[in-house]
């Protein structure tokens, strides 16, 4: 039976997976969800996107043959920083409205300001929690609030990466599966990609947003079948 590890996005809950899990089972392909440390596994201190590179290392360290990955969103994140370092373990990667394309817009600085500085800011100037959640609607990111000060670091830390860099040494397989109204990660940064890697294939899910594995299960579900 053909293996898959799956990295998820920033959630803390992974019921919705299920849909497209047991598709995938019941066209005997296996698939492995892993738990990243922080979202659904237990973190003590602040990690980087080098920790979590080490880390998904040692979670395919049993592995003998090359593994097929499959990430969404800061998923994808990871998954193209560990091919670029250990191309030689992966068979195929799949991503889906990856992060790791680095912006500067004004929404995203304000992101970046707030993850960066908002327990000093609101230390110095209040300690009002609705001024807390003013900011975290303002930078529309509520699993920031839901973080502990650890995660809230480590969002902080993985925000401010920038993998498109890493993109030109990866010589692997890659298939992107992007929602066409995707506002997270926009359709633009699946187009820069496709423009930045070697061998890459670019499917766009019509109308689906961020999370089409969960809209349009079926579609997703058939794209990835085919591409392995």
């Amino acid at each position: 039976m053909k293996k898959i590890y799956i990295l998820h996005g920033w959630t803390y809950t992974l019921e919705r997976w299920q849909p497209l899990l047991d598709k995938l089972k019941s066209n005997k392909v296996l698939p492995v969800l892993l738990k990243i440390p922080g979202l659904s596994a237990p973190l003590k201190e602040v990690w980087g996107l080098n920790d979590y590179v080490d880390w998904l290392d040692r979670e395919l360290a049993h592995e003998q043959e090359k593994v097929v990955l499959l990430g969404h969103s800061n998923g994808g994140r990871i998954c193209l920083s560990f091919v670029s370092k250990y191309p030689e373990k992966v068979d195929k990667l799949i991503l889906i409205d990856s992060a790791g394309i680095f912006h500067n817009e004004l929404p995203i600085r304000l992101k970046r300001f707030v993850f960066g500085n908002l327990a000093r800011f609101g230390r110095r100037f209040t300690d009002s929690q609705q001024l807390r959640k003013f900011l975290y609607k303002l930078t529309r990111e509520s699993d920031y609030e839901r973080a502990n000060p650890i995660m809230r670091k480590t969002m902080h830390n993985l925000i401010t990466s920038d993998v498109s860099g890493l993109l030109g040494l990866i010589y692997v397989t890659v298939i992107m599966i992007w929602g066409e109204r995707d506002r997270l990660t926009p359709l633009k940064d699946g187009k820069v990609m496709l423009g930045l890697l070697r061998n890459a294939k670019l499917h766009v899910v019509k109308g689906a947003r961020h999370s089409p594995m969960f809209t349009n299960v079926e579609e997703v579900g058939e794209i990835i079948l085919k591409e392995l």
